[in-house]
């Protein structure tokens, strides 16, 4: 499994939600000296970390996964690293909660489950092919039929609910190689923040759960983890633009129970002021 906890790096870069939208975040990383004209690494022994949210609201989803995938390789050869979170709507999509889902969203899905079908289709026409690489039935399981769904739009859903679902095809390839915590040097990553009873349950315990809930291996992950306003991937505790509204001395205290730890990065909320740091910069 991905490891929890990183060495100090010579650079360290946080991008945070990304929303679909592959053109801005290609500028984001042009802009950090991440990619070339070419969109190849050129970040060297650079650590990147993406805190969460590459799901919804865009119609790029698929493709961000697989561009931050060929970045991962990339970097590797020249010593870099790339970490990608999970965010409160990679859970969501899991979860089959597609209230932010785009119709370029659905679309996307729907043109990945045809060519998952084409795939399918001439690996059963080819001898030799192991049997394990067959898809028995990309669909298996998932209803035909959903409340509330507009008829053109219901082969999107269900290719999302297939690719999503725990087990699902996209699900396992991608999010089940995202950490939900992540210490990097003196720096703490999480999507929302993370609350006491977070660390005392074990940063690794919270992404050895998270990861097998998304990989079907176990049914459950615990609320207090994933869902609600409490939960690691939607806390909002020390987000607010306001620095007397956030609260330090519970950042403080929760710091102080991880090792080596000075600073937490989280992104999910909206900063209208851009990037910014509250607590003395904790």
């Amino acid at each position: 499994p991905p490891a929890t906890v990183f060495p100090q790096p010579s650079r360290l870069i946080a991008i945070g939600d990304l929303h679909g939208d592959l053109v801005k975040s290609k500028q984001a990383l042009r802009l950090a000296g991440l990619i070339d004209p070419d969109d190849r690494w050129s970040g060297g022994s650079a650590t990147v970390v993406q805190v969460g949210d590459i799901f919804d609201r865009g119609g790029d989803e698929i493709k961000l996964l697989y561009f931050f995938e060929k970045l991962k390789r990339e970097a590797a050869k020249t010593g870099g690293l790339v970490i990608t979170m999970n965010g409160n709507h990679e859970i969501m999509n899991v979860d089959g909660d597609f209230r932010y889902v785009s119709r370029e969203g659905l679309e996307e899905f729907k043109n990945w489950a045809m060519w998952q079908c084409v795939g399918n289709v001439m690996k059963k026409m080819c001898s030799g092919v192991d049997e394990n690489r067959v898809i028995k039935d990309l669909f298996d399981g998932v209803p035909c039929e959903f409340r509330n769904i507009r008829p053109e739009l219901l082969t999107g859903v269900r290719a999302r609910v297939a690719a999503m679902r725990p087990n699902g095809l996209i699900a396992n390839r991608f999010l089940s190689n995202n950490q939900t915590v992540v210490v990097v040097g003196d720096s703490v990553f999480a999507h929302g923040g993370l609350l006491q009873k977070h660390v005392s349950y074990g940063l690794e315990h919270v992404n050895k759960d998270v990861r097998d809930w998304i990989r079907g291996t176990k049914e459950k992950v615990a609320n207090q983890l994933v869902r609600g306003r409490n939960s690691i991937v939607w806390l909002r505790n020390f987000s607010n633009e306001l620095a007397k509204d956030c609260d330090c001395s519970m950042l403080e205290h929760v710091l102080e129970t991880i090792p080596g730890v000075k600073r937490m990065i989280m992104g999910h909320t909206i900063q209208s002021g851009g990037i910014n740091a509250i607590c003395g910069n904790r």
